[in-house]
């Protein structure tokens, strides 16, 4: 693959293969872990993602081996506006709607019961989504 500005690259290593598809694992270390206050802070953070991609179209890999995962950055974008920005703008509307119908805990409560349609759509159409939002591997 060519190398492009609009793409997300994160090095990873292939965990496993199966017939269809490769994971690949990649730590994400947050921006205060590599601070030279690392030891005495406890806000340090490190966590591990499997990422799946699609053996289809991907090169010869084993598992061991260090890879790099591209994103499309458009991508990576889109699935920010999906995963917060949405679901943000219809808790917030909803509870600023509410409160001014009834008290603040019951708009509370329904603002947060409102988003279960909203994730219930994003499970129903996730076959969908998923061939929106391929890695590709490098």
């Amino acid at each position: 693959m060519s190398e492009t500005v609009d793409c997300i690259a994160k090095s990873g290593v292939v965990d496993h293969l199966d017939d269809r598809n490769i994971y690949i694992r990649i730590i994400s270390v947050s921006a205060c872990a590599t601070c030279h206050a690392k030891g005495i802070c406890t806000s340090v953070e490190t966590t591990e993602k499997l990422i799946t991609v699609q053996r289809e179209d991907a090169p010869e890999v084993s598992p061991g081996q260090t890879v790099v995962v591209r994103m499309n950055s458009g991508n990576g974008n889109l699935a920010v506006i999906f995963g917060y920005l949405l679901p943000f703008i219809i808790l917030i509307l909803t509870l600023i709607i509410l409160s001014g119908f009834m008290p603040e805990g019951w708009a509370g409560l329904i603002a947060i019961i409102a988003l279960l349609p909203y994730y219930s759509g994003l499970y129903l159409f996730r076959d969908s989504l998923k061939k929106r939002f391929r890695f590709t591997i490098e």
